[in-house]
């Protein structure tokens, strides 16, 4: 069992130092291979192609920190705590990864709560093409075969055909847009519970959710909506996107009555 720590040892020292255990390439690497099972020195060095002599120096560091903890039979397993500083690290790992994209970006128009959830775009790949990304989009839409949700910083016109081809064969669909807009969606009736549009004052960029991927363009800081699209299939990545929809559907604003048959659209 994991030693119990004195709860005065939260005062002692600052966050540097865990930085400082995590900036190695190798220490967060002997986290990674921790996640799934523990492992000998052997097997770690083997892994991560370090001399034993560096997997042993190695993971003392991280026994001290403590991130990993060794077992009686000469394993290590991560620790409680470090399963936690890992996942923080997700976080990091996506920010540095994309830091010269975010430079432009207005993150701070997504609540804080899903800031501290970036963790969950480490493994979204990022598509800085135009046409490769709208041409993403119309795939993603293609295939959908159980909803589509969308939020719109700016007019998507050319989506209202596909979109309806796939309502058509019982795909629900949610439009959620910048209220500037109102006049120019006025043509999209509403079908409950089919097809469905809201409008917001602030948006946060764009978004697409299927549930086969999720992509999203954050919006930049000077307002150009230049589609660098961070997306993905993996489920961490599926829950936040479909959780930050959700978040801003519920504050958007009904703006036409719905009709019940689908056949008036």
């Amino acid at each position: 069992m994991e030693s119990a720590q004195n709860f005065g040892d939260q005062e002692q020292g600052g966050v540097e130092k865990l930085f400082f255990e995590l900036s190695s390439e190798s220490r967060l690497g002997i986290l990674r291979e921790l996640q799934d099972k523990p492992l000998k020195t052997p097997e770690i060095a083997r892994n991560l192609k370090l001399t034993d002599t560096e997997a042993i120096r190695q993971t003392h560091r991280l026994g001290e920190a403590p991130l990993i903890q060794r077992q009686p039979d000469g394993a290590y397993k991560i620790t409680q705590y470090g399963k936690l500083m890992l996942q923080f690290a997700k976080s990091f790992d996506f920010g540095y990864k994309n830091r010269n994209c975010l430079l432009t970006r207005d993150i701070w128009r997504l609540p804080e709560e899903f800031i501290d959830r970036l963790g969950a775009l480490s493994q979204t790949r990022r598509n800085l093409d135009i046409l490769d990304t709208l041409n993403r989009v119309d795939a993603a839409i293609a295939s959908a075969e159980k909803y589509i949700w969308v939020i719109s910083n700016l007019p998507q016109e050319s989506m209202g055909s596909k979109v309806l081809d796939r309502v058509s064969k019982g795909v629900s669909f949610r439009l959620l847009f910048h209220e500037n807009f109102i006049s120019l969606y006025k043509d999209f009736k509403e079908v409950e519970g089919k097809f469905e549009k809201r409008a917001l004052s602030s948006i946060p960029g764009t978004m697409l959710c299927t549930e086969k991927v999720a992509g999203i363009c954050i919006a930049s800081i000077d307002g150009r909506d230049d589609y660098a699209l961070f997306y993905g299939q993996e489920p961490a990545f599926m829950k936040w996107a479909n959780d930050l929809f959700l978040y801003f559907w519920s504050q958007g604003k009904r703006c036409y009555p719905e009709i019940k048959n689908y056949d008036d659209i």
